[in-house]
């Protein structure tokens, strides 16, 4: 090598990016030299014969394994067969049970504590007003979660792999950075998140708690060892254990079922709610989350031909999923604004005070209850952060590392951050609460640079072949992106109050052109 070292040395992450660059030629994923030093290597095991680990502690192949070697089925049995005419409810059941999984661990990032604070000031701060945004916002996002499901099932290929093979190395670094800002904003949000609950049940400092949230949500992926199963099971208890307790504050507090309604299907937005419908909409629709679900989705084995029925399966379990983080999210939102909308308290409220409010106004069991939903969220969307960064991470860049290096190298890129902001804030409120408003914005901004390449390849025959959306969903999908890219717009200049400087209007400018880049440069390989 020209730099010093060879591809399949031990390298860092600055040193595997000189890698791809001396590289940079080199075709991806399928097309790939079995040859070469700087192999791919495939994060599933093909040693269960029904479910396909996750990979995040699996130990990498010696050999080149192309991206499409864990779905022959000739190396594992089929779980999916063709549907026949007469086929009966029960088996359709347990096939939908077999597919039962990746659409849950995805839903994680649509009730994790980002979203949980952005309900709770929402309900305190605008009442019921803002429910039809958090309806329309959670529906927008299923859409892309589908479309991302369909991907990995008929190309056998997550998201960032794709983004591989198709842009060059400056835009694929672009991409990658983008992602990682948006994951590392996401974990900060998540890991405070549990460290708060943390403090509200033990008593614990923020920092501590941070540390605890870490390494036990690293601790837990081992459970990986046991089997897929065990995993997914788990990730079900925190969800059950999150949804029983909004669902207790929600009975104990009865709110107005006819308010709600009336939020619900009537849109109204008052003026000071702008950044809080477009942050709303950053923390809902999570840009890594599609990385995520494409990459989910191939922990189940479907044999060629199958295709068509494992995306109607993901397309339900997804559903169901997504469904029940809605009726979770507007538990919160009723919550609040039932107990505090309209009062003094309601703009000091955050994810740390919601507790002591709740408990002050309605029992000291009503704090701990809000803890352990709080611990749940945050514990389980770290998990799936964790398995949301090693996916980028592998998919763009392509590193020739044992998977547990590669998780720790993803999890102390987003701890670091999280300390420094325990350690900064201590146990201030104010400024956290500030600071998640920041990130869910930063959510909404980061979105285009996912859904973008998303909706290109899933659009293309060439990637999709019989599976490509149709050309009305690919219009929906193109509006609703120039949909979330006129509200950025829309709060970049709000938050200036519309004063157009020539600072803003480079910002803007070049935000706009990176995402039309983005757009055209896969063209070529895509048609």
């Amino acid at each position: 090598s020209h730099f010093g070292f060879k591809c399949g040395d031990k390298f860092t992450v600055l040193q595997a990016v000189v890698c791809m660059a001396a590289r940079s030629e080199r075709a991806a994923g399928v097309n790939g030299n079995a040859g070469s030093e700087c192999f791919v290597e495939r994060q599933s095991s093909t040693d269960s014969t029904h479910l396909l680990h996750y990979g995040l502690l699996e130990a990498p192949s010696n050999e080149f394994v192309s991206s499409t070697a864990s779905f022959n089925p000739d190396l594992v049995e089929p779980l999916v067969e063709c549907l026949e005419p007469g086929v009966g409810l029960g088996t359709w059941c347990c096939r939908l049970i077999a597919f039962t999984g990746p659409g849950w661990l995805m839903s994680i990032a649509y009730v994790d504590p980002g979203n949980l604070e952005a309900d709770l000031q929402c309900g305190a701060q605008f009442g019921y007003t803002l429910l039809w945004a958090l309806f329309a916002a959670t529906f927008l996002g299923l859409g892309f979660q589908l479309v991302a499901a369909r991907l990995g099932v008929s190309t056998r290929r997550h998201l960032a792999e794709h983004c591989r093979e198709h842009y060059p190395l400056h835009m694929r670094l672009i991409l990658w950075l983008v992602t990682e800002l948006a994951i590392i904003g996401s974990d900060i949000q998540e890991v405070i998140g549990c460290s708060i609950g943390l403090q509200l049940l033990l008593g614990l400092p923020l920092s501590i708690g941070v540390l605890v949230t870490a390494f036990a949500a690293f601790g837990f992926l081992f459970l990986e060892r046991l089997g897929t199963r065990p995993l997914e099971l788990f990730f079900g208890l925190l969800i059950a254990i999150l949804a029983v307790s909004m669902g207790g504050l929600f009975s104990a507090i009865k709110p107005d079922t006819g308010a709600m309604l009336d939020g619900m299907v009537v849109p109204r937005l008052p003026p000071s709610a702008a950044s809080q419908v477009v942050g709303m909409l950053g923390c809902v629709v999570m840009p890594h989350n599609l990385f995520l679900h494409s990459a989910l989705v191939q922990s189940r084995t479907v044999p060629q031909g199958d295709e068509s029925v494992a995306i109607t399966l993901f397309t339900i379990e997804s559903t169901v999923a997504i469904i029940t983080s809605l009726l979770i999210n507007m538990s919160v939102v009723a919550v609040f604004a039932k107990g505090f909308y309209g009062t003094a308290v309601a703009n000091d409220i955050g994810l740390r005070t919601a507790g002591d409010y709740l408990g002050n106004a309605y029992g000291g069991v009503y704090r701990i209850v809000w803890a352990l939903g709080l611990c749940a969220a945050g514990q389980s969307s770290t998990m799936t952060g964790a398995y949301a960064g090693q996916w980028v991470m592998q998919g763009y860049l392509q590193l020739n590392i044992h998977p547990v290096k590669r998780a720790i190298i993803t999890r102390s890129l987003a701890l670091v951050p999280c300390l420094s902001v325990a350690i900064y804030f201590g146990d201030g409120n104010t400024g956290l609460d500030q600071l998640n408003e920041y990130l869910n914005v930063l959510q909404s901004l980061v979105l285009p640079f996912a859904v973008v390449p998303l909706l290109t390849f899933a659009g293309s025959p060439a990637v999709m072949g019989d599976f490509v959306l149709s050309p009305a969903f690919k219009l929906l999908g193109w509006f609703a992106t120039a949909l979330i890219m006129m509200a950025n717009m829309y709060l970049f200049l709000a938050e200036f109050d519309f004063e157009v400087s020539f600072g803003l209007s480079v910002g803007l400018v070049t935000y706009l052109a990176l995402i039309m880049y983005t757009v055209w440069t896969p063209k070529k390989a895509t048609t």
